[in-house]
């Protein structure tokens, strides 16, 4: 078993048994994070390209880890101080890195389709780690890794995802892959939230907070992109709070053995309170440890280096 395409560009149409490759394969890979010593010469010899034309904390440093602790050669990319700042294009850019014998671009913009413009350009495997308001494959991922991991499976589970919806590429990929394995998903926000022809996602969809997660077993808590609220999406963010922040009451309203999920960064008082994110069925920070699990999977899978050794 393969996957079929030499990249990651999304889960929209990855198939069940693609995404229990990843899954299957993190596993050994998360053991060896645990390791006193968390390195393995798995890609020794493969260069990676991080070229981040937006802030990243959490992506960016996961995939730097992940490429150094499979023993491949990490160049990351700063547009800040680079010849984007002079007018130079994003084909332009890539073309003449990959010139100097690159292997593989993890990329992450603003603009939608960007990861899949690069393979129209490039030779090397492209891995999206953000397109715009599109897809986040590995956050999704890592995400379902997590969820698999405590439960056992992913098959049968309730999950709701809360919050701005419409800007949010973390949900989009949730929704693919979650569905592709069998959970059943429910998403809910604000209807000014809510991204235009919503039932075409073929999922639940709420805009009462208490209906959504009734009886859920996860809920994945998106943030509030402040950045994106001059334009009056809600009156304000203490009425959000109100309506849609997952607060210990509400809590109360989901399945006894619930699970708290945020792909981060938090806002804090505002989508989540402190002691909900902080609380014991908060699994928030086990996210970030297993992202760099599933970011080397997929680093070794894109890579052909499974080929090699089962051959």
């Amino acid at each position: 078993m393969k996957l079929r395409s030499r990249h990651l560009l999304g889960l929209e149409g990855m198939t069940r048994e693609e995404i229990s490759l990843i899954l299957d394969t993190a596993v050994s890979f998360r053991e060896i994070i645990e390791r006193p010593i968390k390195k393995v010469p798995t890609l020794r010899g493969i260069t990676v390209l991080n070229l981040f034309y937006e802030p990243s904390t959490r992506t960016k440093i996961s995939f730097e880890l992940a490429e150094k602790r499979l023993s491949a050669d990490s160049i990351s990319f700063a547009t800040a101080t680079s010849s984007v700042k002079k007018g130079e294009s994003l084909r332009d850019t890539v073309q003449n890195i990959e010139a100097m014998k690159i292997d593989m671009v993890v990329i992450r913009h603003s603009s939608t389709g960007a990861p899949y413009y690069l393979t129209q350009c490039i030779n090397s495997n492209v891995i999206n780690a953000g397109d715009g308001a599109h897809e986040h494959p590995t956050q999704a991922l890592l995400d379902m890794f997590t969820i698999r991991r405590k439960y056992g499976k992913l098959d049968g589970l309730r999950v709701v995802l809360i919050g701005d919806v419409k800007h949010s590429r973390v949900v989009r990929s949730n929704i693919w892959g979650l569905k592709a394995m069998g959970a059943s998903v429910a998403i809910c926000g604000p209807s000014t939230l809510m991204p235009y022809e919503v039932e075409k996602f073929g999922v639940e969809y709420y805009t009462n907070v208490e209906k959504a997660i009734e009886g859920a077993d996860v809920v994945n808590i998106m943030r509030i992109q402040l950045e994106r609220q001059t334009a009056g999406l809600f009156p304000s963010m203490r009425e959000y709070t109100n309506l849609f922040g997952i607060t210990k009451e509400r809590l109360k309203l989901l399945n006894k053995n619930y699970t708290i999920m945020h792909p981060g960064p938090m806002n804090r008082g505002i989508e989540i309170s402190s002691e909900v994110a902080d609380g014991d069925s908060s699994v928030i920070l086990e996210q970030v440890t297993n992202g760099q699990a599933v970011r080397m999977a997929v680093l070794y899978l894109l890579s052909g280096k499974k080929e090699e050794a089962e051959q």
